[in-house]
């Protein structure tokens, strides 16, 4: 009698595409979703968090569409109801989490969609949501509690399976954490098996942060060590600095120096002026950088930020000159 075939993971299946090996507390966070757990994942940042409970979420409640099984007279196909909620405190994170999330859905053929549901999101996207919700919406606390008061919410949130917040040091001890854990209340009323995963890198007390959002779960550490170093840039002398109007500016040589031995670099200031005034100053003294500087504040418009960032996480950029707002996302 032949054995029955076992299909792989959509975890396996995509990491195995990139040469990509897991790290071993990715794996426990999978091994945890699929029996049913939630918990508290606290891991350096860019060590793999996203990914981690994304395919927990898919390993466990995803399909894949079979090849050839599309109909020909169906261009698209049938999206998977609302699933997955993704919390996130910061606007500015949401666009970034949705490419992340929207890659492995190409790459491996899930029929679920991505939706975002902010205070930036236009009126065409809200109607369509009314009508029905993409398979994982990333939303913000005040959008969730939003989308709470609507007279069919609860048909609305009927397959919604697991529930992932991001950054929960952010929402943890304030009134927008009070906030999300009274949504959270009200969605585990309607699902009492509802998984919790929440996120983070800069937690403290990990047993306090994870008894906040559930009575019980697992506590997922994952530590990687980095190789940070810090330097400080002097000037070669010690006489006096300008009174008024110092920018730092007289500083520009040795800053043109580190970026030049560096691939990609921040350059952040206070302000939005100095930004401006860094990225010209920059520019002057290197124009052969031209095309390889970019500016980041937050009077340049989203499509420009979001180009930034993009570019930013591409490598892209030499350097870009910004303000602390792209710390944000």
């Amino acid at each position: 009698m032949d054995q029955p075939v076992r299909r792989r993971s959509l975890s396996g299946a995509w990491f195995a595409q990139r040469s990509w090996k897991p790290f071993a507390f990715q794996k426990e966070v999978w091994q945890a979703v699929k029996a049913g757990e939630s918990g508290l994942l606290h891991a350096s940042t860019g060590a793999g968090k996203t990914y981690a409970v994304w395919f927990a979420a898919l390993d466990r409640f995803a399909t894949p569409t079979p090849a050839g099984m599309a109909s020909p007279r169906r261009k698209k196909p049938v999206m998977a109801p609302l699933t997955v909620l993704w919390i996130t405190p910061m606007r500015a994170l949401a666009a970034d989490t949705a490419r992340a999330l929207q890659a492995p859905l190409d790459d491996l053929q899930i029929p679920w969609n991505i939706g975002l549901r902010t205070g930036d999101t236009g009126s065409a996207e809200r109607a369509r949501q009314s009508r029905k919700l993409p398979s994982t919406l990333i939303t913000t606390p005040e959008s969730l509690t939003l989308l709470l008061t609507r007279a069919d919410a609860h048909e609305a949130f009927a397959h919604l399976r697991m529930v992932v917040i991001d950054e929960w040091h952010e929402l943890l001890g304030n009134k927008r954490g009070v906030q999300l854990q009274l949504a959270l209340a009200r969605l585990r009323l309607w699902h009492p098996e509802l998984l919790v995963w929440a996120l983070s890198a800069t937690l403290g007390n990990l047993e306090h942060a994870r008894e906040v959002l559930m009575p019980t779960g697992r506590l997922v550490q994952g530590k990687l060590a980095k190789d940070l170093r810090i330097d400080s840039l002097l000037p070669p002398g010690l006489e006096r600095f300008p009174l008024a109007g110092h920018l730092g500016l007289r500083m520009l040589p040795q800053v043109v120096e580190e970026l030049d031995a560096s691939s990609t670099a921040l350059v952040f200031t206070n302000t939005r002026s100095q930004a401006e005034t860094w990225y010209q100053a920059l520019l002057e003294a290197r124009p052969d950088w031209a095309g390889l500087l970019a500016l980041h504040h937050g009077s340049l418009s989203r499509e420009v930020r979001d180009g930034v960032a993009l570019a930013l996480k591409e490598g892209r950029w030499k350097a870009v000159a910004c303000t602390p707002k792209l710390a944000l996302g």
